[in-house]
């Protein structure tokens, strides 16, 4: 399968602040690719780099073939790119948004009116046409930008939180839109913090504190959980959580709504922690954030290791 995307220890300070700090990418192509994690976690930074719009204090990354710090500007005109602050024209009408950036990407005039309804329905905005944008909501403007984003049909496309704001049908919605671009072919790169979405995208790359700490698919990230995971209800979880964290055959104890998550060394385990609290613990799933407060263990745990 043919490369769209790799890096090698790719990093950015800012200052003294490490925004992104070695981290190593490979993407397919027609991959979706959720980088997953936190406001602040060097997210749209790396994206930001990828794109060629800015310049790695140290490594390397490869985008479509070339070198993003020195040949960013034969990547720009082959990517779409919705940063998280996407400029529409709110005292413009939608197709006349579409045509102005139509005109940006240098669309064909012969072929502007075309490609144009193709974004509309794309989009999902069909009736919207001739509505200002400053009347739209949140969930419409969104996939509007994203028409005018992907306006001259890249092969890659990077979305920088693109569906904060808008409600969870408008952000499913999206997401559809997404995965129809990615079966045509494209390879989508798109960051978010919500577990829902990672979870509809090929792989995920999970972000935090500018690391890299794991990227594969999500069934494969849950496969590769080292342990047992069990949930417990109990009548006082707070009461006990550090108790429970203390016990030699618990790896993680961390709460889900008023519910505690436990990962135990082993399945066996289970008749070990019934016996300290006499409520039996129910075998469950791991989710994505099973998985990322997993990783943060480990992370913390080689940090540690490292100390003098």
């Amino acid at each position: 399968m043919a490369y769209t995307i790799k890096t090698f220890n790719l990093s950015r300070k800012f200052g003294g602040f490490t925004a992104v700090d070695k981290i190593n990418l490979t993407i397919s192509s027609g991959e979706v690719c959720g980088f997953l994690g936190p406001n602040g976690a060097g997210k749209s930074t790396a994206i930001r780099m990828l794109c060629g719009i800015l310049k790695p204090s140290s490594g390397k990354a490869e985008v479509l073939g070339f070198d993003v710090e020195h040949e960013s500007e034969k990547i720009k005109p082959l990517i779409g790119y919705m940063s998280q602050k996407f400029s529409l024209y709110n005292d413009l009408k939608v197709r006349e948004n579409l045509d102005f950036y139509a005109g940006i990407y240098s669309i064909p005039v012969r072929e502007r009116k075309k490609r144009i309804e193709e974004m509309i329905v794309l989009a999902g905005i069909e009736g919207e046409e001739d509505a200002l944008v400053a009347s739209l909501s949140p969930g419409i403007k969104q996939r509007l930008a994203l028409g005018c984003a992907i306006m001259a049909r890249p092969g890659l496309i990077f979305l920088d939180e693109p569906t904060s704001g808008v409600s969870p049908t408008a952000r499913r919605q999206f997401f559809n839109i997404i995965q129809e671009l990615a079966a045509e072919g494209a390879t989508v790169i798109v960051s978010t913090h919500f577990m829902d979405e990672a979870e509809r995208c090929d792989k995920i790359a999970f972000f935090h504190q500018g690391h890299l700490l794991a990227l594969d698919s999500p069934d494969k990230l849950k496969k590769n959980l080292d342990g047992y995971l069990v949930k417990l209800d109990l009548p006082d979880p707070f009461n006990q959580i550090e108790t429970l964290k203390s016990l030699p055959f618990v790896k993680e104890c961390s709460f889900h709504g008023l519910s505690l998550h436990l990962l135990l060394n082993h399945r066996d385990c289970i008749a070990e922690l019934y016996k300290v609290t006499g409520v039996k613990p129910l075998g469950l799933t791991p989710n994505l954030e099973d998985i990322f407060i997993n990783l943060l263990r480990q992370q913390d745990k080689e940090e540690r290791r490292e100390l003098p």
